[in-house]
């Protein structure tokens, strides 16, 4: 079969086709023939270095969705032949990936593959993000970082469903203001300004909560304007760059900073997503959540995946599809 692995840390070109032997399953796992995966910004930071260890030949990729052709004997509320979504074992750019049976969730017959394998991340992280980790009131002020990507727009959906009225989503560019709106975004700002603008909304009583995925910098600016009693949820850093915070951030503001990985989560607590999956998928099933597909590539052109991603000039999630 093919797959797609690095040799080295770099840049897109450093990404390189392969033909291996089909994978071999153990009696927890599952194995998958790929219809489509999803590229992730952790794709990007394992491809430079960021997150993974050098530990070569590497695979890369989170999620996908396709055909189940194999499953092991403890595993028994999927069959072969179910159409499915899955957290990747070891890598999902491939045309079969193996996943452990905890993370593979049936597709209903309303969810496409693409819908499937374009959810999964986004979908999981931000339900647990606004409904399991905070409380959040409809009258509450909500910023939203990194609002038109993949888990940002559905994080402003679910916020929506919450019924919170006061969304702030920030941005890189001005452009991606009218498609915020779309989604729920009542203020919209870029990153140079949104500190004084959340400020400025609030008549300078400051936000409630803030969805943070990039870290360094906007960390920090994120502190400015986080409210007395205020939540300032961490869950990425997309800019590479370590956000700092002292005692004195927290201690007489009364104010929460809180950290959460699905990647953790995955690895540690599977049972716990697979717990959530009837309710993360009736949103999907229901289309309450509707993830937005930017462009769906096809399997040779990874590279060109890479980078759209790596541009920032995407909004929404970017598919790669798999055809045997």
């Amino acid at each position: 079969m093919k797959k797609i692995i690095i040799n080295e840390f770099g840049e897109p070109a450093v990404l390189q086709y392969v033909e291996v032997d089909k994978p071999t399953i153990g009696d927890s796992e599952v194995l998958i023939q790929v219809k489509n995966f999803s590229i992730n910004y952790a794709d990007i930071k394992n491809r430079k270095g960021g997150k993974a260890k050098a530990n070569f030949p590497m695979s890369l990729g989170l999620d996908l969705a396709g055909v189940v052709v194999e499953v092991g004997q403890s595993v028994t509320h999927i069959e072969v032949g179910d159409r499915v979504a899955a957290f990747a074992k070891d890598g999902a750019y491939a045309e079969y990936a193996v996943a452990n049976g905890k993370l593979v969730f049936k597709l209903p017959e309303e969810v496409s593959f693409e819908q499937g394998a374009a959810s999964l991340t986004v979908t999981f992280l931000s339900y647990i993000l606004t409904n399991k980790l905070v409380d959040i009131s409809k009258n509450a002020f909500v910023i939203v970082h990194a609002a038109s990507g993949g888990v940002g727009t559905t994080l402003l959906q679910l916020l929506k469903i919450k019924g919170v009225e006061n969304i702030i989503a920030v941005t890189s560019s001005e452009s991606k203001f009218a498609l915020l709106k779309g989604y729920g975004a009542k203020y919209t700002f870029t990153y140079d300004d949104f500190s004084q603008g959340a400020l400025d909304v609030t008549n300078g009583e400051g936000v409630d909560i803030v969805f943070d995925s990039v870290a360094g910098d906007v960390t920090k600016q994120s502190l400015v304007c986080l409210k007395e009693y205020g939540t300032l949820l961490q869950f990425g850093n997309s800019s590479g760059e370590v956000a700092t915070f002292t005692n004195l951030d927290v201690h007489a503001s009364c104010r929460n900073i809180m950290g959460f990985s699905l990647g953790t989560t995955r690895k540690l607590r599977p049972e716990y997503i697979q717990s959530l999956s009837k309710e993360v998928f009736a949103l999907i099933q229901q289309q309450q959540i509707k993830t937005h597909i930017e462009h769906v590539f096809d399997f040779d052109s990874i590279i060109e995946a890479h980078e759209l991603m790596e541009s920032r000039m995407h909004s929404g999630k970017i598919l790669v599809a798999v055809e045997l």
